[in-house]
């Protein structure tokens, strides 16, 4: 009686679950949430009939079943070799193709192709760019077009593409919102990328869901998801007579926290984004992609330090063509084949130099 009782307690409560990853309000989660379902009814195909199974065997060849087939010189069946191997493989093979096809389908790096299932993406439509640095024990959210910040609380305009670019200005921490699409990892002097779309209104939660020390538990946030009228509203208010996002700011936001605070910047100072994702916000650090260029340009020792002289303003990390024109013309014939691998796409249409080496 106990044991029922405390089932029918247990069913009452599941009852009131809100199972966001299945029915969440975003297209991209929305996706991940049906390719849950499927690949979950796929493993049940298997599943049911052996747990079925298990109680009928136990229940018909149990001791006191006198009437049931006893046959102790069995031991092959072609038949029974071919049903228990080739469904599972069966169901292996349907589930490989349905992951491998909606892992391309929902890369986060990619543009989205649509913003829910009824509606195309609009070409004249510009993706919500929002910067994301993960921080002990707390969320810094930048917003570049609209030259804000926000600690502890983002917006989102419903139906329009967000383009979340993430780092870390700390440990290895992981983005996710569960209403909105899968969850990705924000490390320090990397960028990763998530593309997605909210497609409802409302207000909510994101953490981190990767531990990250002491403060791990407070790390959430607010994600509004409003109109655009109420967007550009909101993000009037936040520029309204709150401080800059200095460098000065960003350390003294990057000490440690528990459960901080919803803070507003009405400004953010030019560069700051790159000098967080290079790891060279304090005022002595060297950035990382100029420490890639010093390494390109013969290393810290005697050969190198000349050469950084040499070429200081003809080749940096923004311009590295110098660096094939004047260092090494035997690279010429590839310089446009290594700056596009450079900038991450193959379909990149950038300038050749037009240094001319005799």
């Amino acid at each position: 009686m106990a044991r029922f009782l405390l089932l029918i307690a247990s069913a009452m409560l599941l009852s009131g679950c809100n199972l966001v990853l299945l029915n969440p309000s975003g297209d991209v989660a929305s996706q991940q949430g049906d390719l849950i379902v499927y690949a979950t009814v796929l493993m049940l195909i298997v599943i049911l009939p052996v747990m079925a199974l298990t109680v009928f065997f136990a229940f018909k060849y149990r001791q006191g079943n006198k009437d049931a087939a006893y046959d102790p010189e069995w031991d092959h069946s072609v038949s029974l070799e071919i049903v228990v191997w080739s469904v599972p493989m069966a169901i292996i093979v349907c589930l490989a193709g349905l992951t491998w096809v909606a892992t391309h389908r929902l890369e986060p790096y990619n543009d989205l192709p649509r913003v829910s299932a009824e509606t195309a993406i609009d070409p004249n439509v510009t993706p919500l760019q929002v910067q994301v640095v993960a921080l002990d024990w707390k969320w810094l959210f930048i917003y570049p077009e609209q030259d804000i910040a926000l600690v502890n609380e983002a917006a989102v305009v419903v139906d329009r593409p967000i383009e979340w670019l993430i780092t870390s200005d700390t440990v290895m921490n992981a983005f996710y919102v569960p209403e909105m699409a899968g969850m990705i990892y924000a490390m320090a002097g990397m960028e990763t990328e998530l593309n997605a779309v909210m497609n409802a209104p409302g207000t909510f939660e994101g953490f981190s869901s990767n531990y990250s020390g002491n403060g791990f538990s407070q790390m959430r946030f607010d994600l509004h998801a409003m109109s655009g009228e109420e967007f550009d509203a909101w993000a009037e208010e936040v520029r309204t007579d709150t401080p800059i996002l200095d460098t000065a700011a960003f350390e003294d936001l990057s000490q440690p926290s528990i459960d901080h605070e919803v803070t507003y910047f009405g400004a953010v100072e030019d560069g700051l984004w790159n000098r967080i994702l290079n790891m060279c916000t304090g005022p002595t650090d060297l950035c990382n992609n100029d420490m890639m260029m010093v390494d390109a340009l013969g290393g810290g020792g005697i050969d190198g330090l000349w050469n950084r002289e040499l070429y200081r303003g003809l080749c940096s990390a923004d311009n590295p063509e110098a660096l094939f024109a004047i260092m090494r013309p035997d690279l010429q014939l590839q310089e446009l084949e290594i700056l596009q691998a450079m900038a991450r796409d193959p379909h990149a249409v950038l300038p050749s130099s037009s240094t001319q080496v005799d």
